[in-house]
């Protein structure tokens, strides 16, 4: 088994476990039971209605002035206060469609073995009399499986019956016969709401006869079966059997319309998988491993090579409609911690972290559709909690509406004003990368740049401008209340927002880098660390799973070892006394992320250290929040390649660090096809001795390239012609 893929020895137990496949639209978990298989259906479309669709923003910007009045007057629990009253309202849940179920009398397991392949999306699974294979296809947006051998019969059946599922889920079921095959559907209309959600499954058995078992359909003497399924989520009716008849359509006319739809979809999948590879020497033995006993293994590299081949995969397989869930695209329950939905104050920003880097604009799009959609309702944030035009991002979203209605006194997250600088980052760096701006991305900063005009009026007794109220997710000050003054991450997101509002608006750059100049500067606490809050008086809580103050160092260029190395040294102050609170999967590799920065290879070790030891990671090499695989989560999988990303190659539009944070874990390796923010691809080989990378640039440019903290060197690049640095030359 190579690293571009994974196996096990037996079917999954529990969901958690089981495979997983997705076009960023449609998501499949698949077990692999040769006797009762299931395939759970998932779309990033389906969340339950529970009245926060009509939530809208507090609205409490006639109180504004008086609480920064407060708050600069030294109340530190004036924001507590700054609220119209409401309890904490969660987002539309994330939940499952349903289980498409084979179930047949118990045949020879012998030999079983299940695996999955990253280059080709499949979850295959084999045993002596059985083969199932399932994908989920990008070109035509269908869960596809295909059964050989099914056996003398094979009853099939949408099951609606999974963990957590309303008992009032008002569910429909229909099985129709058709001379080209079966159609069975599953409509689910969700209590109190004329919003309900059908699925379609079309089968076509080859060699065997159908007969009708309501809700599903019994198969008997065939060779083998094809099922191919889709859902859609709707009001009122949907007709089924137009659905089932464009199901039918969509099937070619050969021998293996399995094979057929898979070739239309290997282009648009394998082309993005096979962008980036990492090869870290792994010992073959290990990585000949299944995926469960390789988890064990955490002190070689075959693991951190599978897990970073895995994270891009279904980083991929989970982005199209939308960005990566809390849950990616998947999930087994209809109880999905925290709504299974978008956290913006870290959780999705890590997740799309190596979106650029790793080559997968299929990521970077998937975030960008989310944004411009979400606009209108950020305008909404804006207005009516600080008085403003331009916009304010939620901290929590199900991937409707971006209304900031998610809040309380602990979790004040309607007073964060970075989010949507974070959130544009990834865009930006992709604009970087591939050398032209998206118009989408110019609009939606000009918009953050406006929001701070309106925003910051207040200065302080320096005349510096001061960010009031400010938060910083999800810390409060040791001494003071959670809303408060001046959060490094606000002052760095604000200063940031606005010179690269600037850089795509030239005709109103000298207004916004005027305005950015007057922010103050980060504050070095009595400790020589860089302060969570640079007003006066404020003290750090040390001990906490986000890292929102080092913002300016990771993602930011703002704060780095080269230009500005006393901040770097504060930062990295900040960073050996955080501490990991409750040990959450995104706290160790944010924390990773942000030492890989200050160019702390150790560190960045340690903290993956934190992860592989942890047992973050089920079977399926998908993740967990928290250690001992406690509550699904697809943090730790989704930001894994960015660190390793990270620790090998750096850059920004006129700078090319490589080799940064490279730990002793990772002594050797290679790392191919990784993009940067200057427009080229590196091809990068080390050992312990010496290293070679191969620079393909897509444009002319000049860049310090910086192998050491203390040297730098210029590097001219030409579009189109390979550069080499040899060993010895850098």
């Amino acid at each position: 088994m190579t690293v571009h893929g994974t196996w096990e020895p037996a079917p999954a137990a529990r969901w958690e476990d089981a495979f997983l496949s997705g076009n960023g639209h449609h998501g499949a978990l698949v077990f692999g039971d040769p006797n009762d298989d299931r395939v759970i259906v998932t779309h990033h479309s389906l969340v339950r209605p529970n009245g926060s669709e009509h939530a809208r923003p507090p609205r409490l910007a006639a109180e504004l002035p008086t609480l920064q009045d407060r708050l600069l007057a030294g109340e530190t629990t004036a924001a507590e206060s700054f609220t119209d009253g409401r309890p904490l309202q969660w987002v539309q849940p994330f939940h499952p469609a349903f289980a498409i179920r084979l179930s047949r009398p118990p045949g020879d397991t012998h030999g079983y073995r299940r695996h999955l392949d990253f280059t080709t999306g499949e979850a295959t699974a084999v045993s002596a009399d059985w083969t199932s294979s399932v994908f989920v296809s990008r070109a035509d947006d269908v869960i596809v499986q295909r059964v050989t051998s099914p056996g003398p019969a094979l009853d099939i059946r949408l099951d609606h019956h999974l963990p957590g599922a309303p008992a009032a889920l008002g569910v429909g079921h229909g099985a129709v016969l058709t001379p080209e095959g079966a159609l069975l559907s599953l409509r689910a209309r969700y209590p109190g709401s004329e919003r309900a959600y059908t699925g379609v499954t079309f089968v076509v058995v080859t060699g065997g006869t159908s007969t009708l078992v309501p809700p599903g359909v019994r198969v008997t003497g065939a060779a083998s079966v094809l099922l191919v399924t889709r859902v859609r989520r709707h009001t009122g009716e949907l007709d089924v059997l137009e659905g089932g008849r464009t199901l039918r359509d969509l099937l070619p006319d050969t021998e293996s319309p399995y094979d057929a739809l898979l070739d239309r979809h290997l282009p648009l999948h394998r082309t993005a998988y096979e962008r980036v590879t990492l090869d870290l020497g792994g010992d073959p033995a290990e990585r000949a491993l299944p995926g469960s006993e390789l988890l064990k293994r955490t002190r070689g590299t075959a693991l951190p090579e599978r897990l970073f081949a895995a994270g891009r995969y279904h980083l991929l397989s989970g982005s199209g409609l939308r960005p990566p869930r809390l849950v990616g695209l998947w999930t087994g329950d209809w109880d999905t911690a925290w709504s299974g939905a978008f956290t913006t104050n870290a959780n999705l920003n890590l997740q799309t972290a190596s979106a650029a880097a790793a080559a997968l604009p299929e990521v970077t799009e998937a975030l960008a559709r989310l944004i411009d959609h979400q606009l209108p309702d950020w305008r909404d944030n804006a207005r009516a909690i600080f008085g403003t035009g331009g916009v304010v991002a939620p901290a929590h979203t199900d991937g409707e509406s971006g209304h900031a209605y998610h809040f309380s006194r602990e979790y004040p997250l309607h007073l964060w004003t970075a989010g949507a600088d974070w959130l544009l980052k990834p865009l930006v760096d992709h604009d970087e990368t591939r050398g032209a701006p998206d118009p989408r991305t110019a609009a939606a900063l000009a918009e953050v740049a406006r929001f701070y005009e309106d925003f910051l009026t207040r200065t302080d007794d320096n005349g510096r401008l001061v960010v009031v109220p400010s938060y910083s997710p999800e810390n409060r000050p040791a001494n003071a209340s959670w809303g408060t003054v001046n959060a490094a991450m606000d002052l760095s997101a604000a200063r940031h927002a606005l010179h690269t509002a600037a850089a795509y608006h030239p005709e109103h750059a000298d207004r916004w880098r005027a305005l950015a100049s007057k922010l103050p500067p980060h504050r070095i606490n009595d400790d020589g660390a860089l302060a969570e809050w640079a007003h006066p008086g404020l003290a750090d809580t040390y001990d906490h799973r986000h890292l929102s103050h080092l913002y300016g160092v990771w993602p930011l260029d703002e704060i780095n070892p080269y230009d500005t190395p006393d901040l770097a040294e504060a930062a990295h102050r900040a960073l050996q006394l955080r501490g990991a609170e409750n040990d959450s999967a995104h706290g160790h590799l944010h924390h990773a992320l942000v030492a890989a920065r200050l160019r702390d290879g150790e560190r960045v070790a340690d903290a993956l250290g934190r992860v592989l030891d942890g047992d973050f990671f089920h079977d399926s090499l998908m993740s967990a929040h928290y250690p001992n695989r406690d509550v699904y989560n697809a943090d730790a999988a989704h930001a894994l390649p960015a660190v390793l990303i990270e620790m090998l190659v750096q850059s920004t539009p006129d700078r090319l660090v490589l080799l940064p944070a490279l730990p002793p874990t990772c002594p050797s390796g290679e790392l191919r096809g990784v993009r940067t923010r200057f427009g080229a691809t590196i091809d990068l080989c080390w050992t312990p001795e010496e290293a070679t990378a191969v620079i393909r640039p897509t444009r002319t440019v000049r860049v310090d390239l910086i192998r050491t903290s203390t040297g730098a060197r210029p590097l001219d690049l030409v579009a189109g012609e390979d550069h080499v640095l040899a060993p010895g030359t850098w």
